[in-house]
């Protein structure tokens, strides 16, 4: 009792871990047991039924091959009756042609007008006990009505027991010359069980009597016997073909499942020891050092950077540098925290940047969407099924044409759907790009002013359309110039102050009701080292007396907005890198005009005037 109780309270003890690793190691030892459970049933339940299904079909094809060659065998006679039946010799010359081209055993013939059969035996009639053979047969064939047998045919074949073995029989009717039945030919071969076993392969006897009426199969642990009957002139068995085969492919599947199974409990041991081992390493310690750091900046109160004597650029890695950068965070917000502005900046700043990284994003949805939406390519079976036939030499040449122009049909349609999704995985791609440089650019924008550089407004202008080119519920045409335009600017800035803009135009015009709309950029030419873009959308617009109020933080002529644009952080984006942004508009339903201004960046040696022309 003592001991149960002691075994009780260890694994009460492991089933209430008390820490991760404990957890951890509970966890992978019941995943562990579950998973060699489950995968040896896995095992038994797909390789035994599988081997099963062979065995069977191997065993129905030894019966089928039994009977084929019981078939071929009795039909071997029949063909030499058939063949000899309207020589016109006589029964001694028949049966001499036949011994000397034909492995034989015997020769009848039964003219049209006599009962009784004339039997010629291959090992002549002087030969010790020929005479016994030839009568048992002649008594055997007299018991027959060869008209009923034959029937409309010209011969036919069966299988007809005699005291002396079992005789494999070919009955035909001979005709004169006047082409008139004049009686009838057998040729009777013995069966043998060295025929029978050179005939199937296997070592084989024959029973007589029958053994049952249809085939039977008799299987234990590492024998099946198989037992086909060999049928008379009525159909009905007259003896059996009985013979073994060996269970190999139950025997192979046996094995095959031991090993599978010991081999894969023993890959799943290793890989859960490995497993674990890995977790140790590279999980609960770092985890481990970090728990000590941070009772050590609990205890002191001082905000210490976290130290690792590892170099690592994991999540772990990442972790201890993103706790280091918090920290410093943590150290400015005390020497900052009587500064409310720096906070408010720091929230307007966040709201600006998720608001850029949505319209960023925007285009993914839409292309998603359109990839969704696509249409059906054909089905990959029916192509196969059309490549099969045409390999087929018999096929009708139409067929054929009209084949190769659906496989034709359908190659052409996965190329133009392949290359489809390659464009937009491209514009996809810009898009993950410019979130990836909002986002990388973000806390360098906290703390600094944004550093300029030569930036092309073109092309900033052209990767920002596809915001209003897979606009939602809504198809917009975009027009904007193709030549280079080099200014000074903060380029991810002013791709998210472009994109913002882009966004806003897209929904005034989802404002209005229409399903779609226009929006064109324009660069106007230099102007004292200041160029102007204007971005003109054919929206809702909005009111002369608001342009100064959109600005305002939080104002916007739409209640129903979508994330808010934030035009005052794009007007304080402009500003500072040295340009402007206004905003115009004639009324409500006229439109709106987004005007930015920015330092021209000449190229070297070209003055501003040189640009300018």
């Amino acid at each position: 009792m003592i001991a149960v109780k002691r075994l009780q309270k260890w694994i009460g003890a492991r089933l209430r871990p008390r820490s991760l690793r404990d957890t951890m190691v509970s966890v992978l030892t019941v995943a562990g047991i579950a998973g060699a459970i489950a995968l040896a049933a896995l095992l038994g339940l797909v390789i035994s039924p599988s081997f099963a299904e062979l065995e069977k079909r191997a065993t129905d094809g030894y019966r089928h091959r039994a009977r084929v060659a019981l078939s071929e065998f009795a039909a071997g006679s029949e063909e030499l009756a058939r063949e000899h039946a309207s020589t016109q010799q006589t029964p001694t010359d028949l049966a001499r042609t036949l011994f000397a081209a034909h492995a034989v055993d015997a020769v009848a013939y039964r003219p049209a007008d006599r009962a009784a059969w004339d039997v010629r035996l291959r090992a002549g009639e002087g030969a010790p006990g020929a005479a016994s053979r030839a009568a048992d047969l002649s008594r055997a064939l007299n018991r027959l009505d060869p008209d009923r047998l034959i029937g409309g045919a010209s011969s036919t074949k069966f299988y007809l027991p005699t005291d002396h073995g079992l005789m494999a029989v070919g009955l035909a009717r001979s005709v004169n010359g006047a082409g008139h039945p004049s009686g009838y030919v057998a040729v009777a071969r013995h069966l043998t069980a060295g025929h029978l076993s050179a005939l199937l392969g296997k070592t084989a006897r024959i029973v007589r009597p029958p053994l049952g009426q249809t085939d039977a199969v008799s299987a234990s642990s590492r024998i099946i016997d198989i037992a086909v009957p060999v049928r008379g002139a009525d159909g009905k068995p007259v003896a059996t073909a009985a013979f073994r085969v060996s269970r190999e492919v139950v025997l192979l599947g046996r094995r095959v499942l031991l090993l599978a199974v010991a081999g894969s409990i023993l890959l799943l041991v290793f890989l859960l020891l490995m497993l674990r081992r890995a977790l140790a390493a590279f999980v609960l310690e770092p985890l481990d050092r970090v728990e000590r750091h941070m009772q050590r900046v609990q205890a002191s109160g001082a905000l210490l950077p976290f130290q690792d004597s590892r170099s690592r650029d994991d999540e772990f890695g990442s972790l201890g540098r993103s706790f280091n950068a918090m920290l410093n965070q943590l150290k400015d917000l005390r020497e900052q925290n009587e500064i409310q502005s720096f906070a408010l900046g720091r929230s307007e700043s966040a709201v600006g940047v998720l608001h850029n990284v949505r319209n960023a994003l925007a285009p993914l949805a839409t292309i998603l969407s359109h990839g969704m939406g696509a249409r059906t390519l054909p089905d990959r079976e029916l192509i196969d099924r059309a490549l099969a036939e045409l390999r087929r030499d018999d096929i009708d040449p139409t067929r054929r044409a009209k084949l190769v122009t659906f496989v034709a049909t359908a190659l052409d349609a996965e190329t133009v759907a392949r290359d489809a999704v390659r464009m937009q995985l491209e514009v996809g791609r810009d898009a993950m790009r410019q979130t990836l440089e909002i986002i990388g650019a973000q806390q360098a924008r906290a703390h600094e002013r944004p550093p300029r550089e030569r930036c092309d407004v073109s092309d900033i202008v052209a990767r920002n359309a596809t915001i209003a080119l897979y606009a939602r519920s809504v198809s917009i045409e975009v027009d904007f110039p193709a030549r280079p335009a080099p200014v000074l600017a903060n380029r991810v800035i002013l791709s998210q102050v472009i994109g913002n803009l882009f966004s806003n135009a897209v929904e005034a015009i989802v404002a209005t009701g229409r399903d779609h709309g226009t929006i064109a950029v324009e660069i106007m030419p230099p102007n004292d080292g200041r160029l102007s873009v204007r971005i003109i959308d054919d929206g809702e617009g909005f009111e002369p007396s608001q342009a100064t109020r959109l600005f305002q933080p939080g104002f916007s002529t739409r209640t129903e907005k979508s994330g808010g644009l934030g035009l005052h952080w794009c007007a304080n984006s402009m500003a500072a890198m040295g340009g402007a942004l206004e905003l115009r508009s004639a009324g409500k339903g006229s439109g709106a005009v987004a005007i930015l201004t920015l330092d021209v960046d000449p190229e070297p040696g070209l003055t501003i005037g040189e640009l300018a022309a």
